[in-house]
């Protein structure tokens, strides 16, 4: 097996041990769960002899713990950083009445997802819906940036080409069906901030419920919150033009 640089890894300029360290913590951040020697020299790219040499230091400062079972997961420094994070840019309490508001009107399930690296995105917070189905996204997950209306947002608003991206950025908003997972669909849109895109603002549920009415009426919903949270940040909202219907679109 040779090494070589995994999805997300920064290109040149940095130190190599540095970089193959951190792709080995987010390697675990990904995962669902503790992952064996075997499954993390997989999931990097990288010999476990490589690894083990990481490990120590990674042990050492909190960042990686090592399982009776020989098994790896995330250290407490993992979550002193997020607790960090959080308490620096005040996030939770600007985004979770925003959040809460839309469920309180009768949409899907809400939630807020920032860009994690280059290919994935980070659900940071997720309020449910109030109905008695919902589809499976909660805090702290992490998905694949081509797949879902949030993923497309946050492309899209980073410069994407393509006619797709093209129309979210005119429209300001984007829709998917389908796509992460074949029962569900999701509307989103961008919120910014003092220096651009900040994160995407997603309802998201059953496909099922997504009729043409349904959707026009997340849309109508989801769209004003995002603004709002906009201008909270310290961002400025664009002058969008007026959504295009469903059809035109050709979300699939």
């Amino acid at each position: 097996m040779s090494e070589s640089k995994t999805p997300g890894q920064p290109d040149g300029g940095g130190v190599a041990a540095v970089e193959r360290a951190l792709s080995i913590v987010s390697a675990l951040e990904r995962a669902n769960g503790p992952v064996s020697l075997a499954d993390l020299s997989r999931l990097t790219g990288f010999y476990k002899s490589t690894i083990l040499r990481l490990m120590a230091s990674l042990e050492g400062n909190g960042y990686v713990t090592r399982l009776r079972d020989g098994g790896y997961d995330l250290g407490p420094a993992a979550f002193r950083l997020g607790i960090a994070y959080e308490r620096r840019n005040g996030l939770r309490g600007h985004v979770l009445p925003v959040l809460q508001e839309l469920v309180d009107r009768g949409t899907e399930s809400s939630s807020f997802h920032v860009r994690q690296d280059a290919g994935h995105r980070l659900c940071l917070f997720r309020v449910d819906s109030r109905h008695a189905t919902l589809d499976r996204v909660a805090a702290g997950d992490v998905y694949p940036i081509r797949v879902g209306a949030g993923g497309h947002v946050l492309l899209a608003f980073d410069g994407e080409a393509g006619p797709r991206y093209d129309a979210i950025r005119s429209e300001g908003w984007a829709l998917s069906q389908g796509e992460r997972d074949p029962a569900c669909a999701a509307v989103a849109a961008p919120v910014f901030g003092p220096t651009g895109l900040f994160g995407t603002l997603s309802l998201s549920g059953p496909r099922e419920r997504f009729s043409p009415e349904r959707i026009a009426a997340m849309r109508a919903e989801l769209l004003p919150q995002a603004e709002r949270l906009t201008r909270t940040l310290g961002g400025t909202w664009p002058a969008f033009q007026h959504p295009a219907g469903t059809a035109e679109r050709g979300a699939a």
